[in-house]
């Protein structure tokens, strides 16, 4: 009886010890963490497998020609741009984490990372995954046969289909709910390239149609050139819409913005900026005067204003 009782004792301890850890674990900061870290890994896990499935389906043998096309043309779709976007951004996500994981986050490696994996969110990822997912499937409910045709089904999966054009919205919406990003990391430099891709991937399009008379979606073949151009107006204008609203739409999740996201968004731009203001209070301007407006070059409070505060604080105690 004794021994159980000993038992019994040694079971219950453990189990508060567990109970006691986890909820150390499960805490509001470490939660999220936690969870945007198991996200970002099984998101990059799935979209190395589905690159490495789609690199071993060996289609350029196929004795179909209109399914050897598919190796041929593959690298003009922008589904396959798309899925890169994001796999580069997975990337940049899960090596973030890991620095936050051994609170480096905030060193001038983890400032880097964390601004270019939101500005290629934000400008590449977001945009083009909403128009990827929305127009395949708008068009594949009209008429597969204009986007995605049957034939294609002897070598392509359905669940593969849903990987490439489902799932990568999945990863918007999980991003979204986990991670706020109320306001444009860098809107000047998030548009250009959301330009660059947009217009050289209409660049690749057309080309593929001259050189090859063959288009690589045929909804655009039952279209005279009037209508392409508008709907290719379309395209452009929608996407740039959803790289807008995906700002307002994260301040409804998460709310106004806070002291914390203004504090890590000054941080971002000291270390991105530190060596001008250094060169602004080290180089002469035209005149010969060197800049000393301490305000705008330096910190807010440097050491020896600091310690000067300190210094009068102690002088003027009555003790």
């Amino acid at each position: 009886m004794e021994e159980l009782w000993k038992d019994s004792n040694i079971f219950y301890n453990v189990l508060c010890f567990l109970i006691t850890e986890n909820e150390k674990l499960f805490d509001r900061s470490d939660a999220v963490l936690y969870w945007r870290t198991v996200y970002h890994l099984f998101g990059i896990l799935h979209h190395v497998y589905i690159g490495l499935f789609a690199m071993g389906l060996k289609i350029e043998t196929h004795p179909n020609p209109d399914i050897r096309v598919l190796s041929t043309l593959g690298p003009g779709y922008l589904t396959g741009w798309n899925f890169t976007f994001q796999t580069v951004f997975l990337g940049l996500s899960l090596l973030h984490d890991v620095l936050e994981w051994c609170d480096k986050q905030k060193s001038s490696l983890g400032a880097k990372i964390k601004y270019w994996r939101d500005v290629i969110f934000c400008g590449m990822v977001l945009p083009f995954t909403l128009f990827v997912t929305g127009m395949f499937w708008t068009v594949y409910a009209i008429d597969r046969e204009l986007v995605f045709p049957k034939i294609y089904d002897e070598v392509v999966p359905w669940w593969f289909n849903h990987c490439v054009h489902t799932n990568i919205t999945v990863v918007l919406v999980v991003e979204t709910l986990l991670q706020a990003r109320r306001h444009p990391t860098n809107q000047r430099l998030e548009l250009i390239l959301y330009w660059i891709v947009a217009f050289a991937y209409a660049i690749v399009y057309y080309t593929i149609y001259f050189v090859t008379d063959r288009w690589l979606y045929q909804v655009f073949g039952v279209m005279n050139w009037w209508q392409v151009c508008l709907y290719q107006l379309f395209i452009w204008g929608i996407s740039y819409f959803f790289y807008k609203m995906q700002f307002p739409l994260n301040r409804l999740i998460h709310g106004s913005d806070t002291e914390t996201d203004n504090n890590e968004e000054k941080h971002i731009n000291d270390v991105f900026h530190d060596n001008d203001r250094q060169t602004d209070v080290l180089n002469p301007d035209e005149n010969g005067k060197v800049n000393t407006d301490l305000e705008t070059n330096l910190p807010e409070k440097s050491w020896s204003m600091k310690f000067r505060n300190i210094k009068n604080n102690v002088e003027n105690s009555r003790l």
